[in-house]
């Protein structure tokens, strides 16, 4: 458990998906196949977060969805990503990717608890 003040840091790699030509077919191929995979293939993976953006007072947004996988070490995240089964998922995300390549990046994330807000 985090004491107020502590701070947890996270590797991850992020991938973010530009607004796709179909939409109900991305998130078909994404849900149905891509998830699955990632789950399956992404060894040493422990956390996935998946955010889908929508409309906002400036219209459709640029960007359709954002996927966070989260390891344990930057070594970690490496090894996964030089595997077959990493290789893999990184072309299936390419290739479902119909609005544009995916825009891929590692970063570390610093999270602390809030103060007491009671």
């Amino acid at each position: 458990m985090l004491t107020k003040g502590e701070i947890v840091a996270d590797i991850k790699i992020v991938v973010i998906y530009p607004r796709p030509t179909d939409i109900d077919e991305f998130e078909k191929r994404y849900k149905e196949e891509h998830v699955p995979m990632a789950a399956e293939k992404l060894a040493g993976s422990t956390k996935f977060v998946a955010t889908r953006f929508v409309d906002g007072p400036q219209g459709p947004p640029q960007f359709h969805r954002m996927a966070e996988i989260y390891f344990h070490s930057l070594a970690a995240l490496k090894a996964c990503a030089d595997s077959q089964g990493g290789k893999e998922t990184v072309a299936h995300a390419v290739a479902i990717s119909t609005g544009g390549p995916p825009i891929m990046m590692i970063a570390e994330e610093d999270s602390s608890p809030f103060q007491d807000r009671g």
